[in-house]
């Protein structure tokens, strides 16, 4: 047994030496890698439109720490990634920086957006076209969908940019709170997850709110008021306030205002000007006076 033991330690002890010996001569590059993602144009592009000026980062590239795990999904499409990060940009952020100014753009804006090909589906039949976490991040699904709604100024805003501005919104809530009356205006109404149930996906307007997502709380029905206001021109609103009816109206009023009041307060910013603003670039857009394929660097 003390031959054993003794044997061992001495095992060890040449080893031990012998390792220290090979130590001296490791060869300096490491055997541990990691995997190196080419830069496209589009990234180039990307530095000089987004991180550059806004230190914002849109990931177009299928990350799974980025993704919800709970739902299937796919990764975004190289060129469609393409044409959404130039409408994120002319129709959201410069948006917001003629109307704010771009320090308002860079300080409260989110710093990431995350893109993926479709949109999260629920078991309850309806799907999630994006969401706001923590304030620093926007996710946006459906990507892959973009050449089908690029002719229509309601689709893309339905799909896409209603969801930026309201996801937005909740990110502006999370700094800066939201006023507290406002909950209380149709604070009995608010049905939760039921919102998307045959009996609430009509009638709502009537009800005092702008959308059938409205009705889930008053947290969502806050972010849709300033969406829905801001992607929809004078017109359209109020064919809408004419749908609700004399007392739906006067709810939907009551909340406009606090919402105008809490960004004009609370951000500088005016929301009449800055429906202006998203109409007229949004016209822009149907118009194709921007390229959305160009990604050159200059």
């Amino acid at each position: 047994m003390k031959k054993i033991v003794f044997a061992l330690i001495a095992f060890t002890a040449i080893f031990g030496f012998s390792s220290c010996q090979k130590a001296d001569e490791l060869n300096p590059e490491s055997i541990i890698t990691v995997d190196k993602v080419d830069y496209t144009p589009f990234d180039y592009w990307l530095d000089q439109n987004f991180v550059g000026p806004y230190n914002l980062q849109f990931k177009y590239r299928y990350e799974e720490i980025e993704s919800d795990l709970n739902y299937y999904t796919v990764p975004a499409d190289y060129n469609n990634a393409i044409k959404l990060a130039h409408l994120v940009k002319y129709l959201c952020l410069e948006a917001y920086d003629e109307v704010g100014g771009i320090e308002f753009t860079r300080n409260y804006f989110p710093k990431l957006i995350f893109c993926t090909g479709d949109w999260e589906y629920k078991n309850n039949g309806s799907m999630i076209l994006g969401t706001a976490e923590g304030g620093r991040k926007i996710f946006l699904g459906g990507v892959n969908h973009l050449d089908r709604y690029l002719k229509s100024q309601d689709d893309l805003n339905t799909y896409y940019f209603k969801t930026i501005h309201h996801e937005f919104t909740h990110i502006l809530n999370q700094t800066k709170e939201m006023p507290t009356n406002y909950q209380f205006i149709t604070g009995t109404a608010y049905v939760a997850d039921a919102w998307s149930t045959d009996e609430y996906k009509s009638g709502y307007f009537e009800r005092g709110f702008v959308s059938a997502y409205s009705q889930e709380s008053y947290t969502e029905d806050f972010a849709e008021m300033l969406s829905m206001y801001v992607c929809h021109d004078a017109q359209t609103w109020e064919a809408y306030m004419m749908a609700a009816g004399e007392e739906g109206g006067a709810l939907i009023a009551q909340k406009l205002d606090i919402v105008k009041d809490y960004m004009l307060n609370s951000f500088n910013i005016d929301l009449d000007l800055l429906r202006a603003t998203i109409q007229r670039r949004q016209a822009d857009i149907m118009a194709g006076k921007i390229d959305l394929n160009d990604i050159s660097v200059k």
